[in-house]
């Protein structure tokens, strides 16, 4: 069954993002139902959406996360939006672009949860006590060696209380973590807030400004890690160009770009 209509609560956001000032967020185009916020996104960049077009729906038919991965969502619980951003700079500035959207959703999860301490796990996910309560998905539209524009795809479990039993052991939610009741237009409006403050410069210059602020929200560092290759060592920190550093039992410290992290 699909959602006839949106929320009251998030059809409030548009007039907070505009309180906040952001760039990001205007025009918001809010969605009872989608096949995927990114793919809304995607297929409007190349019809010529201007950058700060952002996508909200209630219910995502096939939404996604990285590697293929299904995001699954309740109607109307949780927070599933993209954000198009029209950015150039190398390919090899897209990791940090995810890591800095990570930050910004880390933050915006904080506000909402001050009893919490969400964290960020390399490469983008974001945590409450070790539970995943929101992943990000960036995707390029590139024109030869040059990104010309970035999606970055959220969701946010919000109102969520129970969970699949697949996953009831390693997601959790804001109203799980927190004293008061969440509110979905607000937690949008401090994220795409958050955005604007820090993802162009990054993508000039790079996560160096905001290295401080990622050591303290890192979720891995001083852990023992493992990637699926099966190389260990306990993760070091995140360098400038979004790459997780660890360091293997022999002292080399090594930089991972890529793939999935499992704590051992």
């Amino acid at each position: 069954m699909l959602i006839r209509r949106i929320a009251a609560d998030l059809e409030r956001a548009p007039g907070l993002v505009a309180e906040r000032g952001s760039v990001l967020g205007v025009p918001m185009h809010l969605l009872a139902s989608t096949t995927s916020t990114n793919d809304e996104a995607k297929q409007a960049a190349k019809d010529g959406a201007p950058s700060g077009s952002t996508w909200v729906a209630e219910q995502q038919t096939a939404g996604r996360g990285r590697q293929g991965r299904v995001w699954v969502s309740p109607r109307g619980e949780n927070l599933l939006f993209s954000v198009l951003v029209r950015v150039t700079c190398p390919p090899s500035r897209l990791p940090p672009i995810a890591l800095v959207a990570g930050l910004a959703v880390r933050d915006a999860v904080a506000l909402a949860a001050p009893e919490a301490a969400p964290r960020i796990k390399w490469p983008n996910d974001v945590l409450i006590d070790g539970k995943k309560v929101a992943g990000v998905l960036v995707e390029a539209i590139t024109a030869g060696s040059r990104v010309q524009a970035v999606v970055v795809g959220v969701g946010i479990n919000v109102h969520t209380r129970d969970f699949p039993e697949d996953i009831a052991g390693r997601a959790t939610s804001i109203a799980l973590a927190s004293r008061a009741p969440p509110d979905r237009a607000a937690v949008l409006a401090d994220v795409l807030a958050c955005l604007d403050r820090d993802l162009h410069v990054v993508a000039a210059r790079g996560l160096g400004l905001l290295r401080a602020r990622l050591e303290a929200a890192d979720a891995l560092r001083g852990n023992r890690v493992r990637n699926d290759t099966g190389d260990e060592g306990t993760a070091s920190g995140i360098d400038d160009d979004g790459r997780l550093l660890v360091r293997r039992d022999d002292g080399v410290l090594t930089r991972w770009s890529a793939g999935e992290v499992h704590l051992v």
